[in-house]
């Protein structure tokens, strides 16, 4: 049965091909970006631009938008990536990577709570850098605790919101040759958007408020 599925930062990289893997399957999808881009423009999907997640206004344009329109998934792919060291440290930056990478999802699912309903799913694009224990390498201060506090709060949601029968689910999505890698990596988007498509369809109340690889495995908070 065919759902409805909405993509944060879906112009480029994994969200396009996320878009793209959902589209090709029937599913209806709902792309949300800053600014449109040609290869998101060819897909055939609704295209919902000028939205900056970071921006209250934005979100209640987006919210207006979609109000009375059940959402079967909401994907929070949006995100930015820096750089910072202990010797090169960027604050105005690691507050940029918290506002975009761990407030946005949150502030957004609060707005379209109403859009959920039991059987929705939320996907939260987390990465294995966010977690605690599994840091041996040290820099990326912004990423890293963005991360790890979207993890934090894709697991509360996932208690809070189990009573109104919707899972969550933090995702990472490996190492993908994007813009935001530099274009390193050891999969392309396309890999990785079937994966994470594979790991949204096994997401239910009973793996709720997990920390999985796209490759299936579960990782270390």
């Amino acid at each position: 049965m065919s759902q409805t599925i909405l993509i944060t930062g879906a112009n480029r990289g994994i969200g396009l091909e996320l878009a793209r893997a959902w589209h090709q399957r029937g599913d209806q999808v709902i792309a949300v970006c800053r600014q449109n881009s040609d290869a998101l423009g060819r897909l055939g999907v609704e295209v919902l631009d000028g939205i900056d997640v970071t921006r209250d206004s934005d979100i209640q344009r987006l919210r207006d938008a979609l109000r009375g329109r059940p959402l079967d998934i909401l994907y929070h792919n949006a995100g930015i990536l820096g750089r910072e060291t202990l010797d090169h440290m960027d604050i105005d930056r690691v507050r940029e990577q918290f506002e975009v990478n761990t407030l946005a999802p949150l502030r957004l699912t609060l707005a379209l709570l109403d859009n959920l309903n039991p059987g929705s799913k939320i996907g939260l694009m987390s990465s294995i850098l966010g977690s605690i224990a599994l840091n041996e390498e040290g820099g990326y201060y912004g990423y890293r605790i963005s991360k790890a506090a979207l993890n934090a709060a894709g697991r509360t949601l996932s208690v809070d919101l189990r009573p109104r029968g919707i899972a969550v689910g933090l995702l990472h999505p490996g190492y993908v040759m994007t813009d935001m890698t530099g274009h390193q990596g050891h999969i392309s988007p396309q890999v990785a958007a079937a994966r994470l498509v594979a790991r949204m369809d096994e997401l239910s109340l009973e793996n709720t408020g997990h920390f999985w690889h796209a490759e299936g495995r579960e990782l270390l908070w």
